[in-house]
């Protein structure tokens, strides 16, 4: 006896309603036990400082962190800080991820003029750009834009490879066919290079952030007026083992937050390319 396909009143299969509720349920349960492993490295955290396992004076404490990060909060250097922090980051985030998608998908309308530039991005991308610090801070200054360029030139390159790699992946077979139709060398990169680019260069997004935020508080160490990373070097001069701590917390919480913002923005762009 053959089993019969139970369908709901869609007119779909039952077992894709089932796959669902799984895939929800996974997500609930992966969601609560994140929240709890998190529960317990700071209870235990807590709880081996005031047992004097760890020395509370290089470690601290969450409860003393917290308290210390409530006083920096109210007092509005916190708030400042983080302020000022991120919007560095976003700025040379965006400058870089938009500057090397257009350098990389250049290369597509000139093989020649790809195969000169390539080396030279190539080993660009070699040279430790935080190794430049100095330099950029002194000749923009100690102000947010030696922040900004510091963020940008840590995801332009990066982008540009990305985006680079999009281009060499473009089906010749479906660009040909364009071209046997009629369409213009335009026609083609918006319809096809572009689109067929696009996953490449959402895919590097998630490491853009993480760099363009690692060279903002590069800029905050070396010389600044404000930013968490000027904040964590302040406390450390002055051996404010708690507000340090706050920092680090501070800084951890904002790149998760940032991370989540360019799954966020990967997912709305991928989704805009399928529709």
């Amino acid at each position: 006896m053959k089993k019969k396909e139970l369908l709901n009143a869609s007119n779909e299969p039952l077992f894709v309603e089932d796959e669902q509720k799984q895939r929800k349920r996974e997500n609930q349960l992966t969601l609560i036990g994140q929240i709890f492993l998190g529960i317990c490295i700071i209870a235990g955290w807590e709880i081996l400082t005031r047992m004097g396992v760890l020395d509370p004076y290089y470690w601290s404490s969450p409860l003393t962190i917290f308290q210390t990060g409530a006083i920096a909060w109210t007092e509005g250097t916190l708030v400042q800080d983080l302020l000022y922090t991120s919007g560095a980051t976003i700025f040379g985030f965006a400058a870089g991820t938009f500057a090397g998608a257009l350098l990389g998908l250049s290369f597509w309308w000139s093989i020649l003029y790809s195969k000169i530039t390539e080396p030279y991005l190539v080993a660009f991308n070699a040279i430790p750009k935080l190794a430049l610090a100095p330099v950029l801070v002194i000749l923009f200054g100690i102000g947010f834009s030696s922040k900004v360029v510091l963020a940008f030139l840590m995801t332009v390159i990066v982008t540009a490879i990305a985006a680079y790699s999009g281009v060499k992946s473009v089906d010749k077979d479906l660009e040909n066919m364009l071209y046997s139709l009629g369409a213009k060398r335009r026609h083609v990169f918006t319809m096809i290079v572009v689109p067929s680019s696009m996953p490449w260069i959402v895919s590097s997004l998630k490491i853009n952030i993480a760099l363009a935020l690692a060279g903002t508080i590069v800029g905050e160490f070396i010389a600044s007026r404000q930013g968490v990373g000027r904040m964590i070097l302040y406390a450390g001069q002055i051996m404010n083992i708690d507000l340090v701590w706050v920092g680090v917390i501070a800084l951890s919480i904002l790149s998760i937050l940032m991370y989540l913002g360019t799954v966020w923005l990967e997912r709305w762009l991928l989704k805009g390319m399928r529709q």
